[in-house]
């Protein structure tokens, strides 16, 4: 029996260095992005509700951006605070800034891909570039590192969406770790050609690509997912590309309780299961082995059954998995996390795991 389990175990870290080396190493030990300035015309869109502080920091540094052909389509979504004066103010303050007004539609009642929907139709431009009213950019170059990575084939731009650093927090280090994890995925599956997600912080794509798949109509029922579900429709190898240079980073702020951020998370992994089946076996399999991993080394070790060959191989996988976290988490500007990499890895299984359990017995709550 402990035989079986030794060669499974050695499988199951096979299956996770391929993973990393294979899949994820195509982003992690690939060149630094350049910039190429397009100057294509751009629509930024921002959905807010109940934003009112947040719009108030942020807009003016995306009114702010230095780029010759661009718009803001601010998108109040029925905001019960002062969302919607702060909104009115900018449009009179900055000629670049159209303001769209959602009422509540009784077909669907705080639906943000209804919000968005109407955004994306009252536009003026051909690009759209997706940003949430909790984010800001990283620099004044946003709009033109994003928009760079536009070809005539390139139709779809993925970015990175990144949380504000708290210091001597393990929460924000796991939140961190767990945006990088997520982005590394994303990234390295869109450049072998296999893009399956994005995140609505930070996304950009031609307005036709839109309308080539009717909007959000084919999951408008699913409150969450106006970025990952679309992306998982919409892109493909031959029209998606990624955004690494850090001048096309945005940040938000993160959650400062555990319950906040479980309850974020518990949304967002909802989704998943509407995701195509390759994309939910390939997650499937990748966080499956995780937990396998950790159970049988306890397994093993607990019965000390070829001890000195499983804490080789336990080496051999951190050093590969440490090396290729190490140099995305560069890439991502995130280096502080490389060495909490051990630690916060369990901390986001078994969160995965109470997300799972928890999901089955009830549903999570969408868009305020």
């Amino acid at each position: 029996m402990l035989i079986t389990l030794f060669y499974f175990f050695i499988a199951i870290v096979v299956i996770q260095i391929f993973y990393y080396l294979g899949i994820f190493g195509k982003f992690a030990f690939g060149k630094p992005q350049e910039i190429t300035p397009k100057n294509l015309p751009v629509s930024v869109i921002v959905c807010a509700k109940n934003e009112e502080e947040n719009v108030k920091k942020f807009i003016p540094l995306l009114a702010e951006q230095d780029y010759p052909d661009f718009e803001i389509v601010l998108i109040d979504d029925a905001s019960s605070d002062e969302t919607l004066e702060a909104f009115e103010e900018f449009e009179k303050q900055y000629s670049n800034i159209r303001l769209v007004k959602v009422q509540n539609n009784e077909a669907f009642w705080g639906n943000k891909k209804y919000a968005l929907t109407l955004g994306i139709k009252a536009s003026r431009k051909d690009y759209l570039l997706f940003t949430d009213a909790d984010c800001y950019p990283t620099s004044k170059h946003w709009i033109t590192a994003m928009t760079s990575q536009f070809t005539m084939n390139k139709t779809i731009v993925l970015g990175y969406g990144g949380y504000e650093k708290i210091e001597r927090s393990l929460l924000n280090k796991v939140i961190r770790f767990e945006t990088v994890l997520t982005a590394v995925q994303y990234f390295s599956w869109a450049k072998i050609g296999l893009p399956y997600m994005g995140v609505g912080r930070n996304l950009a794509y031609k307005k036709e690509e839109f309308f080539n798949v009717n909007g959000f109509i084919d999951h408008i029922q699913v409150r969450s997912g106006d970025d990952d579900l679309f992306i998982n429709q919409a892109a493909h190898k031959a029209n998606t590309a990624i955004s690494y240079n850090p001048e096309s980073f945005t940040y938000s702020k993160p959650k400062e309780t555990y319950g906040e951020w479980f309850t974020q998370k518990r949304r967002h992994t909802s989704t998943a299961e509407y995701y195509k089946f390759f994309d939910k076996m390939q997650l499937g399999l990748f966080f499956s082995t995780q937990l396998l991993f950790f159970l049988l080394v306890i397994l093993l070790l607990a019965f000390q059954f070829q001890w000195i060959a499983v804490l080789a191989i336990l080496a051999t996988r951190y050093t590969v998995i440490w090396t290729v976290i190490g140099f995305s988490a560069g890439k991502l500007k995130e280096n502080d996390l490389k060495i909490w990499f051990p630690i916060v890895e369990i901390v986001l299984i078994f969160t995965q795991i109470n997300i799972f359990i928890t999901n089955i017995f009830s549903k999570p709550v969408h868009w305020k």
